[in-house]
């Protein structure tokens, strides 16, 4: 039987579809860590992990001290 997948893989696939599709457009500050593991019902741990796979599809972009973007084309 198949499994779901991982929440860290799903996070980051929504918000992947939400950046490729334009509802996110480039230059927009993603949510907290805090505001997305509450929206998604998750930990901070599992948000970490999805902006993290984010970053190693190259679609957001951290600014120390300011958040996440996403990144320019």
């Amino acid at each position: 039987m198949p499994s779901a997948p991982a929440d860290y893989r799903r996070i980051a696939d929504e918000l992947t579809a939400k950046i490729k599709s334009g509802e996110l457009p480039p230059g927009t500050k993603l949510p907290s860590t805090a505001q997305l593991a509450d929206l998604y019902d998750v930990s901070p741990a599992t948000v970490y992990r999805a902006v993290s796979l984010l970053h190693d599809r190259d679609l957001v972009v951290g600014h120390s001290g300011r958040g996440v973007y996403v990144a320019e084309k």
